[in-house]
């Protein structure tokens, strides 16, 4: 059974960065979609960030982009986004997800699709 595993979420300053990571084991890695979306209290998922790891070919949701960048350390099997930048209205639990048919890729957020997501990591980020 695949499994992701979410960490380095935290309080934080507006302005400040954080990193988050996401371990994954029982899902191949090489040429694989992954994904970060996040949920805040009260509000919908939002799909922020997806790579592929076979070329590194990326895409962000205009609210993060130019802020977060995401990417892979391959030897950890570990998918990272930073986060710089950090805005009061980013704080939310925010979840990697694997993607196999790599809809999140084009900005399609198909929830069903998604073959497994983590338990979360919280980020609070104070103005």
């Amino acid at each position: 059974q695949g499994r992701l595993v979410e960490s380095g979420g935290g309080s934080v300053e507006a302005g400040g960065s954080l990193t988050l990571s996401c371990v994954v084991s029982g899902f191949t890695f090489v040429n694989q979609c992954f994904s970060w979306f996040r949920q805040a209290p009260g509000k919908e998922r939002e799909g922020i960030a997806a790579l592929y790891t076979g070329d590194g070919m990326t895409y962000y949701t205009d609210s993060v982009k130019g802020r977060f960048t995401i990417s892979q350390d391959s030897a950890q099997n570990t998918v990272l986004l930073h986060m710089n930048s950090l805005k009061a209205d980013d704080t939310a639990t925010y979840y990697c997800a694997v993607d196999p048919v790599c809809n999140t890729l084009v900005n399609k957020w198909y929830w069903n699709a998604l073959a497994a997501w983590g338990q979360g990591t919280l980020v609070t980020v104070s103005s």
